[in-house]
């Protein structure tokens, strides 16, 4: 397998879809929740474009004002950490990875009352769902 080590703080998901599936299911799960998303960059073709290589890897950026402002509201510096992003890669092996930053990361990194990250985990938890991920 060629699976890359996870850092603290990452929460990694293997998908059961392809890549272009992969995301595009995240894409539908995230405005299925009524959440904006901002962006989609293609961090394999911004590679190729300065004739480097690198595995197909999307990240999606994504976010909603009114929970980003009561997180804010609580910790300033969690704007470090938002919008809120998934990564998904593709590995040589050709399994998808998707990562993004746990929850409880965010609460120890920026001081937020456990409570205050509920709606984080439950859009995550319906990102995992739409993926099937195993």
């Amino acid at each position: 397998m060629c699976e890359q080590p996870t850092a603290f703080g990452i929460h990694k998901l293997i998908s059961a879809y392809a890549m272009a599936e992969t995301v595009e299911r995240l894409r539908a799960a995230i405005i299925s929740k009524g959440v904006t998303l901002f962006t989609q960059i293609d961090h394999q073709a911004l590679a190729h474009s300065q004739q480097l290589e690198l595995p197909p890897t999307q990240l999606l950026i994504f976010g909603h004002p009114k929970l980003g402002t009561v997180l804010m509201n609580s910790a300033i510096s969690t704007g470090l950490d938002l919008p809120l992003k998934v990564l998904v890669t593709q590995a040589c092996d050709d399994q998808v990875w998707v990562y993004f930053n746990q929850p409880d990361y965010l609460q120890l990194r920026h001081g937020l009352a456990a409570e205050l990250l509920v709606p984080v985990q439950a859009l995550q938890q319906a990102l995992a769902d739409s993926i099937n991920a195993i």
